[in-house]
């Protein structure tokens, strides 16, 4: 069972992966402004919230899926990012995976307690390009986190994490293409370059999703939304026959 996380809603777009952002998609099909930023009424406190028996209805151990409906860094949530934190604090129990696109705000949005980083977080950078790679990867490696992987999502052209992987501090890579009807192109050689690059360095590597508009061996899929998981697990299974 995945387990999410979104303590409010709505983002600003501000990078060239956020133009069709699936949040924006989805919130329109329901007539539903997505650059409106709320706080979650009915479950800003669900990691702390409990069942009938008195047992977390989020158990220990598990991975939660953190404000990926928004950005945690978002300035729009400055009021309530500090409460949140608590939240974090209190259940040490539990992993939150937290990804960004605005590690440039990350040191003006940590508790003063942060230090070293909270062992239960897990910190994500998203980048779409090069050039945000470039941007944002310097920033990533200078901050402290007792976790750090990197969503390279929506990939949208060739990256070459090299330089930055040489760091080790970079635990995994998850790489993903847009999905939904205006979806640009995924192809699938930029996901095996990434893949070759994380095997080098000792990096940890997973392919979630193909998005929607697939490109594998100069052939161009539309894959239905539901379906880019499994295609994405059947492109790398089809990696691993070619090499042998």
């Amino acid at each position: 069972m995945r387990y999410q996380w979104n303590p409010w809603h709505g983002c600003k777009k501000c990078s060239p992966g956020c133009l069709n952002c699936y949040v924006y998609y989805l919130d329109g099909l329901r007539g539903v402004d997505a650059s409106k930023i709320t706080k979650s009424k009915t479950n800003f406190d669900y990691p702390l919230k409990k069942n009938r028996n008195g047992d977390y209805k989020i158990p220990g151990g598990v991975t939660v899926a953190t404000c990926f409906t928004s950005d945690f860094f978002l300035k729009d949530a400055d009021e309530w990012r500090m409460e949140a934190w608590k939240i974090i604090k209190e259940r040490s129990d539990v992993f939150f995976l937290i990804p960004t696109k605005r590690i440039d705000r990350f040191l003006a949005c940590i508790p003063e307690d942060w230090g070293e980083g909270y062992p239960n977080v897990i910190l994500a950078v998203t980048m779409e390009n090069t050039l945000k790679m470039n941007e944002r990867m310097p920033i990533f490696l200078k901050i402290k986190a007792q976790r750090k992987v990197v969503f390279a999502s929506p990939l949208l052209e060739s990256i070459d994490f090299s330089t930055f992987l040489k760091s080790k501090q970079i635990e995994s890579i998850s790489v993903g293409g847009e999905s939904y009807p205006n979806a640009r192109v995924c192809d699938f050689s930029w996901v095996e370059q990434i893949k070759k690059t994380c095997d080098e360095n000792g990096v940890k590597f997973d392919f979630h999703q193909t998005g929607s508009n697939f490109i594998k061996d100069g052939k161009q899929y539309k894959i239905k939304h539901y379906e880019e998981y499994h295609q994405a697990k059947k492109a790398l299974q089809y990696l691993e026959r070619k090499k042998k």
